[in-house]
């Protein structure tokens, strides 16, 4: 793992570990936190529901599994920095770390719906939406708070949402949230609170730091040190977007046939439709093989064979959704204060030699 804080635990994998396996192990899914890691005693863990609700909740994780029906929804995550680091390239970014390419990763979640819960309670008139709460203070926001944010009342009861305690079959590490975390499929990770502790209806959007000023998009200008609440885009669902896991970039790979291997991925109830791959920086493109569909909240992985001279390549990917858009080309035309949402082609530059 490429460690980009010890505390908080900021860590991503090499892409060639996300290559090729469309569940992420453990191990390797990558891990964005904004405080340290809180030591939680399971057995006397108590999930709180209030606010807007007919009927006040605390539940225990036994309370939890006996009263309401266990699902499981595969889903990726990915954290609204991913692949800052080609943002950086484009302008500084002070204060914010470097990702590369590895802040995405899927996983099997098992749980409870966040809709059979909030049924449960009872969902009172005005309820516009849900918030969650955690215990993990974090120090970068203004003031030094507990981690929080919030989701749309219309989300909270899709039904995929989920209130998860394992992860690919097995309980959830406490660095991704053990005991209980929630699992937001299709929107950026940041909305998918580890160590929950509150749910909480709601008429307006939480007021907490990282969802009133942080993880939303300002413009290129703006002055990031003088954000207040309300300033920018809020950040929810997840953007299209495309990227190469293998090889990785600056590579030597020997002339003639090569595989090039990535995935995509499309959040707001979109699905990929197509996936061209170009080895001559644009100039031409073919269209790469896709896995099938298996799950709608989930990235699709795909690979195509290109021929490559002697010399310097290179290989671009791009992706379009079943809507017909794609997204867009450099990092550039999205280079924003924060750093967030790069969406652009995926780039790798090979050196083609014997």
């Amino acid at each position: 793992m490429l460690v980009h804080e010890e505390e908080p635990f900021n860590a991503e994998p090499p892409t060639g570990a996300l290559a090729g396996r469309f569940l992420t192990p453990l191990d390797a899914f990558y891990s964005r936190n904004h405080g340290p890691v809180p030591r939680i005693d399971a057995a006397a863990w108590r999930l709180e529901v209030d606010g807007l609700v007919e009927r006040r909740l605390r539940l225990s994780l036994e309370e939890l599994r006996s009263r309401f029906p266990e699902r499981e929804v595969v889903a990726t995550l990915q954290c609204a920095g991913n692949r800052r680091a080609e943002l950086i390239e484009v302008r500084d970014i002070p204060g914010e770390d470097p990702w590369r390419s590895g802040a995405v990763s899927t996983a099997r979640w098992t749980g409870v719906s966040l809709a059979d819960v909030l049924a449960g309670a009872g969902l009172r008139p005005g309820a516009a939406h849900v918030s969650f709460t955690a215990p993990d203070v974090a120090r970068e926001a203004d003031p030094p708070q507990p981690y929080g944010g919030s989701i749309p009342a219309a989300k909270a009861v899709a039904g995929e949402v989920l209130l998860a305690w394992a992860m690919n079959g097995h309980p959830l590490p406490a660095v991704h949230g053990a005991p209980l975390r929630v699992v937001v499929p299709g929107w950026i990770g940041a909305r998918s609170v580890k160590w929950l502790e509150r749910v909480t209806a709601r008429a307006d959007p939480s007021g907490n730091y990282f969802q009133a000023v942080a993880y939303r998009m300002s413009p290129p200008g703006a002055d990031p040190s003088r954000s207040g609440p309300g300033t920018g885009i809020p950040l929810g669902p997840v953007a299209l977007t495309c990227d190469i896991l293998s090889p990785e970039d600056g590579s030597r790979v020997p002339p003639g046939p090569t595989e090039i291997t990535g995935y995509a991925f499309a959040g707001g109830g979109h699905g990929v439709a197509r996936v061209d791959v170009s080895s001559d920086a644009g100039r031409t493109w073919s269209q790469a093989e896709l896995d099938a569909p298996a799950h709608p909240w989930a990235w699709r992985l795909w690979r195509a064979v290109v021929v490559l001279s002697e010399g310097e390549a290179d290989v671009l990917a791009r992706a379009w959704d079943t809507a017909g858009a794609t997204h867009p080309e450099t990092p550039a035309a999205l280079w924003n204060p924060k750093g967030y949402g790069n969406t652009s082609w995926g780039r790798l530059h090979l050196t083609c030699r014997r």
